[in-house]
Parts: C-alpha cells; structure tokens; sequence
C-alpha cells in the first residue's frame, strides 16, 4: 500500500519507520531541509511514562494565576484575538476535575508505556543510539505541600503498574548525587525509574537514516498548501508547491499545523501550539550536572542530561505561532540549572531554542482514523511526542494494515472530540 505522510518530526518519522518495517510504499513530505528541525528539534529530552499527565486537573485555574504572578512563570498567556485559543482554554478549564484528569492521565500512560516498550525493541533491533540514559526521572518538590500533593498522583501510577519512589531529601540526592550541594533546596521528590532520557533530534535523525533503507522517500522543502478530497472517496490528493502528490492513505503528523490542514474537510481538531523553551548548556563539570531528568516542580522545568550537554526545558506560552525567542523565558531557564546545579556547565555559553508544542485541551493525543475513509492523523502529543513517538508510530502501523493495535484505542482518536 502507498501511504503519504505529513510531516518528519519524530512522530511522523515514526510512523514512517513503522509502516515501512510493515512492508508499505512510503513517502515523507516535509517544508524542512531535513527532519527534526521544529518542535523535535531541541525538547527537554524526557522519555517519560510515568510522568505523562494532563495539563488540565483539580487546582489548576488557581495555581495558573498564581504561576502568572511569579517572577519566573511556568505559565505565560499573551491577549490576542484568536476564537481558536480560546475555545481550547475553556475546554481546557472542563477538564480540569479530578475524574477527568483521572481518564485523561490513564489514556496517556496507556500510549507512552507502550511506547516505551517499543523503543527498547527498537533499540534493541537496530542499535539506534541517541545520547539514551535508562537511569529514570526525578520530580523534585520544594515544598512540603507539592511533596503531599503526589497522593492523587501515585494511584493512578498504582492502577497502571507504573513503578515509583517517593523519596525524602537524602533518597533524592541518592540518585542525583550533584544535589548533595543544595539539599535546602528541596524538601523531596518522586522517582520514576523506568523513565529514560534521550537526545530526540539525534534519534529523529537516526530513525530517518533506517527508514530510508527500509524504502521510505523523503521530499524535503515541500510546501504542504491543502489536501484535495471527494465527497465518497477521502483525500484524492495533497497539493503543494511542488505539485501533487497521491497514495492510498494519508497521515497528517504536523504538529500544532494539523488543525488548519483538516479543518476543510469537516474534521474539528482542537490542537493549540502551547510554546516551550529550552536552552542547552556544554557539560564543564561532570560530577555537577544531571544522571538522568530533574522535574523542578516549582518552575515546571526539566533539567536533562545529554551527553557532555545539559538540557534544560520547561515554560508553556499561549501566543499562537509566534516563534520570537524571549529574553525572559531563558532568565527563568537559567534560574532553574544554576539553583539546582550550580557548577554543571556556564549558561553564558547556552544555545536557546523555541518550539511549539501540539496540545489538546484534555492532554491525550489524537491518533488513528478519521470520518475520512482514507486519512489518519497522529498529532496532539504535547510535551509527550519523545515519549509517545515509537509506540504511535506501532500504533498507526497496525492501524493502516487494518490490524488491531496492541493496545485499547479508546479515547485515542479524534472521536473523542465528535469528529
């Protein structure tokens, strides 16, 4: 079968893997040079099952104003006239119960433990490398209160057999030892062992060598301008600036771009850029930075080891598609790594990266089959598309073979929202 996709960050990429291995004809469009180059290229580097959890839950309206006041915000919502952020902040608010977050949580670690086992064979099929560290991730609490609110949390782990640590300060540093030096810092912390770490531009990158022995084509510097359909018949064509290209089935893996794409089509998909930041420091001394993931829960920031590089990511910025890198944005990353790990690296000598995560209101992505007999869509992962990317592309594989997936798809696809 002849499957076109839309997009190679890492979940399209993925999915094209995937779909080869699986015996398809496949072509990758995408407007880059190269894959990996957008919201892939610079992530926090988390591949996190057991930390995969929904914006949206019990008490966040009220933490949200209270982030927007701190001097270094988690959270950072521009005015602007734009109907489409709006409507997704109100259904955002709706799930904010405590049985929404509950099924919303379970979806999501549902695909990214899955996913993590699919990397591990992927890993083990091809060798692939990519700066991977399997020494779990640590959420650390400053407060006794962040430390007390894990409850909620660990039942959900609990119900998914998700294993966990709930740790005080010295079981904290047990695990990240550069810690040791600012133990006033935090009062605990909640590890994850089977969370890994990873580089997801290099594995992107690599991936899309191993596709492409595997037969997929890459048309890169393709401008994707919309996609033709028939009532009856489905997508007919994608049309470009490049011309037209056809297949047998269609999956749109753009990103925070689906929406736009598929919106002519009928299909109402409620995907928001949420923009991160990140900013990447050169490793001077090791014995001071990061083994694995710190989650400073304060700052909502991830403080990762890559490699001789500590990445550091955190900050979600309603702004809709501006890509303007913001001075404070990286005062409130840098505030994060020095407090935590002062002598890790000089954050004179960062780079700074933006990119724009694809969010649904609910935090669950939207992958699988359309009201459109020939077209998929694998979008809407969030701060998750590292963690969900080899299990959605498993996923869409068996989907497009018309095989059951693995794994329960309810709740997955965009019929979820009516579409």
């Amino acid at each position: 079968m002849q499957v076109l996709i839309l997009g190679s960050g890492v979940i399209g990429t993925s999915v094209a893997y995937y779909l080869a291995r699986a015996g398809h004809a496949v072509t990758v469009l995408e407007r880059q040079p190269a894959p990996a180059l957008e919201t892939s290229f610079g992530n926090a580097g988390e591949v996190s099952p057991g930390y995969s959890a929904p914006w949206a839950g019990p008490g966040v309206p009220v933490k949200a104003i209270k982030w927007m006041l701190m001097q270094h915000s988690p959270l950072v919502i521009k005015p602007m006239l734009d109907p489409a952020m709006w409507r997704w902040g109100l259904s955002m608010l709706r799930n904010c119960t405590q049985a929404r977050y509950e099924l919303n949580k379970g979806r999501m670690v549902r695909l990214a433990e899955y996913s993590r086992d699919c990397l591990k064979a992927l890993r083990a099929d091809t060798g692939i490398r990519y700066d991977e560290r399997m020494q779990g991730t640590l959420q650390l609490f400053r407060t006794q209160a962040q430390l007390d609110g894990t409850a909620k949390d660990v039942e959900v782990l609990k119900a998914s057999g998700v294993p966990y640590q709930v740790l005080d300060r010295d079981g904290c540093v047990l695990h990240e030892p550069a810690l040791g030096a600012v133990k006033d810092k935090f009062v605990g912390g909640l590890r994850l062992p089977g969370d890994e770490t990873g580089d997801c531009f290099k594995f992107t990158q690599a991936l899309a060598k191993l596709a492409e022995a595997e037969g997929v084509q890459f048309r890169f510097g393709v401008n994707i301008q919309a996609l033709e359909h028939e009532a009856g018949k489905g997508v007919t064509a994608v049309r470009t600036d490049q011309g037209s290209f056809t297949a047998d089935r269609y999956v749109v893996a753009l990103g925070s771009y689906s929406p736009a794409l598929v919106r002519p089509l009928g299909i109402d998909l409620p995907v928001y850029p949420v923009k991160g930041f990140s900013i990447t420091v050169p490793i001077t001394d090791a014995s001071g930075a990061p083994e694995s993931t710190v989650m400073d829960e304060t700052f909502k920031v991830a403080v990762t080891r890559l490699g001789d590089r500590i990445r550091v990511g955190g900050t979600a910025q309603l702004s809709g598609f501006d890509l303007a890198l913001d001075a404070r944005r990286r005062d409130t990353l840098e505030h994060v790594v020095t407090d935590l790990f002062p002598r890790g690296g000089p954050v004179r000598d960062a780079s700074f990266w933006t990119g724009l995560r694809p969010m649904t209101p609910d935090g669950t992505p939207v992958i699988g089959a359309t009201r459109v007999p020939n077209l998929l869509l694998s979008t809407g992962h969030g701060t998750l598309g590292w963690t969900m990317a080899a299990g959605t592309g498993r996923v869409m594989a068996d989907l497009v073979a018309g095989r059951a997936p693995e794994i329960d798809m309810e709740g997955l696809t965009v019929a979820r929202y009516g579409g």
